[in-house]
């Protein structure tokens, strides 16, 4: 696990001197422009509290990614899941007059439900036919876009906007005045909690139960794994199961928490995001968390490093890509790595055996 946190560290490094070279290369002072980046995040409570909630829906998209990597899975359809979440969980709090704190806890299952029920396609069709779950769930994306489009049309349309839902009541959002006064107007919401309590579970599922360990078990080896009588196939629908409904838990956070209705033809780019967040953070439930607030530091304070510089938005948007770039190829700096171990182990055994052999010529002489 160090070795894992030097690389997010070398991946973080080497994307900010890439940026920094890009500045440079453009005519701009890259100090100033990262100094306003970080403070645009970090500048007072407001600031802090915005960088939380731009990073929340990032953290249960990363740990969505994660999970399923650690079983073996590349869940590429988080964002139609995101999408899938939020909308069910839209039509509920449209639907339902409850109060709060009885409406969110109904809006939060079925927005897990519906992005379980997204990501179940996928882990069938790769349990059942071995179909690769990177081009069923990229198409389940797609079918997914379409179809919370047809549905926010047909079902919540907002009569004064061709693009947009109706906007959740209060009693159906994860907006808290508490918290909101406590970060002097920050939009931060309850989902923050939602998120770190899923971490913890999420954390203990994976390192503490025999459940966890046969989804690991499964993603290190399918076939010693089905010999020692895990059921693999099963595993593989579980696992993408829970993967799609924590990212569904992300949908209902970015619709009812970030925002309080959905906006047709986007797909939500927070679940692309998520692959990055999730390399970052070494698949780790932990280190996603670390790393979905890095990125939200990055996302909430390039908007400030716009408006105090004269680095145009395009420059911001590329230092994020650079850094993204860099976290995914992270898996390439750990085999780097490793090569370089392994050829500095395998010389220290040539030696050894070198001096073993001249030793035992200096014994035969004698």
């Amino acid at each position: 696990m160090n070795n894992r946190i030097v690389i997010s560290l070398c991946a973080v490094v080497f994307g900010l001197l890439a940026g920094a070279v890009l500045m440079l290369a453009t005519g701009h002072n890259a100090g100033s422009g990262y100094s306003y980046l970080f403070e645009g995040g970090l500048k007072n409570a407001e600031r802090i509290g915005n960088t939380l909630a731009t990073a929340t829906p990032l953290i249960l998209s990363g740990l969505s990614v994660a999970f399923a990597f650690r079983t073996g899975l590349f869940n590429i359809g988080v964002a139609g899941q995101l999408l899938v979440g939020g909308f069910c969980a839209s039509v509920v709090g449209l639907g339902l007059d409850l109060p709060k704190v009885l409406l969110l806890p109904v809006m939060l299952i079925v927005g897990a439900a519906g992005g379980a029920l997204w990501a179940v396609v996928p882990g069938l069709l790769k349990a059942r036919f071995n179909v690769h779950e990177v081009v069923s769930s990229i198409m389940m994306n797609w079918v997914g876009f379409w179809t919370v489009y047809y549905g926010v049309q047909s079902l919540i349309k907002n009569p004064s906007s061709e693009t947009e839902s109706k906007q959740l009541p209060e009693a159906a959002t994860l907006k808290a005045a508490w918290l909101t006064d406590l970060f002097h107007g920050s939009y931060i919401n309850l989902g923050l909690l939602v998120a770190v309590v899923i971490v913890l579970v999420i954390a203990f599922i994976i390192n503490k139960t025999t459940f966890g360990y046969e989804l690991k078990a499964v993603g290190h080896n399918r076939d010693a794994a089905e010999y020692a009588g895990i059921a693999v196939n099963r595993s593989i629908v579980y696992s993408m199961a829970i993967s799609g409904a924590i990212a569904g838990l992300g949908g209902v956070v970015m619709y009812a928490g970030n925002a309080s209705n959905i906006q047709i033809g986007i797909l939500p780019s927070q679940g692309f995001d998520g692959i990055a967040v999730s390399l970052l953070g070494a698949n780790n439930p932990f280190g996603v968390l670390l790393s979905a607030i890095f990125f939200g530091l990055l996302y909430s304070g390039r908007g400030f490093m716009n408006a105090m510089t004269d680095i145009p938005p395009e420059i911001a948007d590329s230092i994020i890509a650079i850094i993204i770039y860099f976290s995914a190829t992270s898996i390439l700096i750990e085999r780097l790595l490793r090569r370089f171990k392994r050829r500095r182990a395998n010389a220290k055994i040539a030696a050894v055996q070198e001096g073993k052999v001249k030793k035992s010529y200096v014994d035969n002489d004698r």
